[in-house]
């Protein structure tokens, strides 16, 4: 007997806000499959407002309201039976975020609950990443947002500990990460990696999927460290405009991947690993997967 419901995520993030649809194909006797099915992103760039100002424009609030009205019909127009909106870095440090989300539920009755680095960390680290990994190596598994970057250690297929820093692209490019958050995230690579004979990178993240897809490379090969530190050098190479035009970045990209590229880099450099995985998942994937199995909370339709 086989059962298909679809389930939605919604990931408010200090860059872009995204909502995925996924079947959740159920089958007598088999392990259940999880199949993207639709993935809209909104680049409205929360972190801008946030991280300078401390709160969130009435410009962007407006788009907020937009965007999540548009997410509500494309949820009922989809037959949705289950979701949830997580938000993150910038919602968590906005002064205004709680009359914003008071807002949305009133004008198109969806339920956004903002969650702390940790809780964030741990639904990114449920991502299904079985499929993707070697069960008897070691991975630092980084996920990089606009405010935020989660970090999480996973030996012989089980996450052993998870970290999130205030290290995102957005602050990056608005050159508000102090000096001493990146001792810590250094001192914390290299403490709890020490241990380990040999360590390899999964990267998650809208930029390090761009430079992948750039690549060429197959599905379950990694990137090298020397081919993404070329990759760094050449970006910086090129203008913000010429990064849109001649490399093909959306106006979006262009700008945060340079940050977020070191961002990996730094993170390979002090975990001592040679290569970089990218298995196309994120905070999204893992709130669909939590969902099913109830480890968190949800909304049903």
């Amino acid at each position: 007997m086989l059962k298909i419901q679809k389930y939605a995520a919604i990931d408010i993030g200090s860059n872009a806000v995204r909502l995925l649809i996924s079947n959740i194909i159920e089958q007598e006797d088999e392990p259940v499959i999880f199949k993207k099915n639709s993935l809209v992103r909104v680049p409205i760039r929360l972190g801008a407002d946030v991280f300078l100002k401390g709160e969130i424009s009435q410009y962007n609030q407006d788009r907020m309201l937009d965007t999540m009205m548009a997410f509500s019909l494309i949820m009922k127009s989809h037959g949705v039976v289950r979701y949830k909106a997580c938000a993150t870095s910038a919602m968590r440090e906005a002064k205004n975020s709680e009359p914003l989300t008071k807002k949305i539920f009133e004008s198109c009755g969806i339920n956004i609950e903002i969650i702390d680095g940790e809780e964030e960390a741990a639904i990114i680290a449920a991502t299904d990443l079985q499929s993707f990994i070697n069960p008897n190596k070691t991975y630092l598994y980084v996920d990089v947002g606009g405010g935020s970057t989660e970090f999480s250690i996973i030996h012989n297929g089980d996450k052993k500990l998870s970290r999130s820093f205030k290290i995102g692209t957005v602050r990056l490019l608005n050159d508000i990460v102090k000096n001493e958050t990146w001792q810590e995230l250094e001192s914390w690579i290299k403490e709890n990696t020490k241990k380990y004979d040999k360590i390899e990178l999964i990267g998650s993240g809208g930029n390090i999927n761009k430079i992948f897809k750039i690549s060429g490379k197959d599905i379950g090969k990694p990137l090298t460290y020397f081919y993404l530190t070329s990759y760094y050098k050449m970006l910086q190479n090129y203008s913000y405009e010429e990064r849109i035009t001649k490399l093909n970045l959306n106006q979006d990209r262009a700008d945060v991947i340079i940050p977020a590229t070191r961002i990996y880099l730094s993170a390979m450099k002090w975990s001592g690993a040679k290569d970089i995985y990218v298995p196309k998942i994120g905070l999204s994937d893992g709130i669909i997967k939590s969902m099913y199995y109830e480890t968190v909370s949800s909304v049903i339709v």
